[in-house]
C-alpha cells in the first residue's frame, strides 16, 4: 500500500486541480503499481479535504456498473464516490457549464433511502425495503486528470478513477417518484435527448440485472471501513447508457416514458 503521507499528497492535487480546473498527470503514470484499496484512500483522504471546507455528504455514486465496461478496464466489481449537497440539480435547471472542465452525462436511477442500510449482509431485498422512493437521474462526470496521457498516449486505469471520487462532478434529479415495489426496476428504459435528437438509450437492467443490486453491494462494500449509508442519502444505482460529452448551451433530456423524465441544460 502507499504510505500515508503520498496518499494525502495526492489527495491535495486532486483538491487542488478541482479548484482550478487545471489537469494533473493520472496517478498510474508515477505508481503503476496502484492498488485499488490505495486508490479508495485516496479518495477518502480527498473527502476529508472537502468536508474541512464545509462540504456535506448527500449521498452516493456507483460507477462502472455494467459487464462490457467492467470488462474494458479489467476489474469484476462497480466503484464508488461521495455525493456533495453543491453538486445537486433540480430538474430543468440551468447548470453553470464553466464549473466543469470536460463533463460528461450519463442517465441512472436514482435511490433516496428512508432506513440505513448496513453490511456485510446486505441484499437486494433489504434495499428495495429500506428505499423511500426512485426518481430519474442524470449524473454529470468530470475528470480532475488525464483521460489519456499526453506524453504516452496510455489511458488511465480504474485506480485513476476511483481515486478522483469514481470521475463524478454533479448530478441532476427528475421530479417523478416511483416506489420501488410499484415496478419492476429492471424494465425501466430511458431515451436519451442532446438538443432534441436521441443520443443514447438504454434499460436499468443493464446495472448488474437490477439497479438495487448496486446499492447492495455498496453497503457490503462500506462495512469494512465500518461506514454506512445513512436514511436521507440519495445513492445514483448506475448508468445504463453510454457517457456523452457536453457543450456549452447543450440541453439534455432523458425520457423514461410512464416512469418521467429529467432535464438540464449547460450555461
Amino acid at each position: 500500500m502507499l504510505d500515508a503521507a503520498t496518499i494525502e499528497r495526492l489527495a491535495a492535487r486532486l483538491d487542488e486541480a478541482e479548484r482550478t480546473k487545471a489537469l494533473i498527470p493520472m496517478f498510474s503514470k508515477e505508481y503503476p503499481d496502484f492498488s485499488i484499496e490505495d486508490a479508495y484512500a485516496i479518495q477518502r483522504a480527498w473527502t476529508k479535504l472537502q468536508l474541512g471546507r464545509g462540504r456535506v455528504i448527500k449521498g452516493h455514486k456507483i460507477g462502472l456498473t455494467s459487464k462490457a465496461m467492467q470488462n474494458a478496464v479489467g476489474i469484476n466489481e462497480p466503484d464508488y464516490g461521495v455525493l456533495f449537497a453543491d453538486m445537486f440539480y433540480a430538474d430543468a435547471a440551468p447548470v453553470p457549464f464553466d464549473r466543469f472542465h470536460a463533463p460528461r452525462i450519463e442517465v441512472e436511477l436514482a435511490f433516496v433511502l428512508k432506513a440505513p442500510l448496513r453490511g456485510p449482509d446486505c441484499t437486494i431485498f433489504d434495499v428495495l425495503n429500506a428505499t423511500d422512493y426512485v426518481t430519474p437521474a442524470l449524473e454529470i462526470l468530470e475528470t480532475r486528470m488525464h483521460r489519456v496521457d499526453p506524453e504516452t498516449g496510455k489511458t488511465r486505469k480504474v485506480m485513476d478513477t476511483i481515486s478522483d471520487n469514481a470521475a463524478n462532478a454533479a448530478l441532476v434529479l427528475g421530479g417523478r417518484p416511483i416506489r420501488p415495489m410499484d415496478a419492476d426496476l429492471r424494465w425501466i428504459g430511458a431515451l436519451l435527448f442532446r438538443n432534441g435528437e436521441v443520443e443514447e438509450t438504454g434499460l436499468a437492467a443493464g446495472v448488474l440485472n437490477h439497479p438495487a443490486n448496486g446499492i447492495a453491494w455498496l453497503a457490503n462494500r462500506l462495512a469494512p471501513h465500518d461506514e454506512h449509508l445513512a436514511a436521507g442519502e440519495v445513492v445514483l444505482a448506475g448508468s445504463f447508457t453510454r457517457p456523452v460529452d457536453i457543450r456549452r448551451g447543450d440541453t439534455f433530456h432523458a425520457d423514461y416514458g410512464a416512469f418521467g423524465s429529467v432535464s438540464c441544460q449547460f450555461v
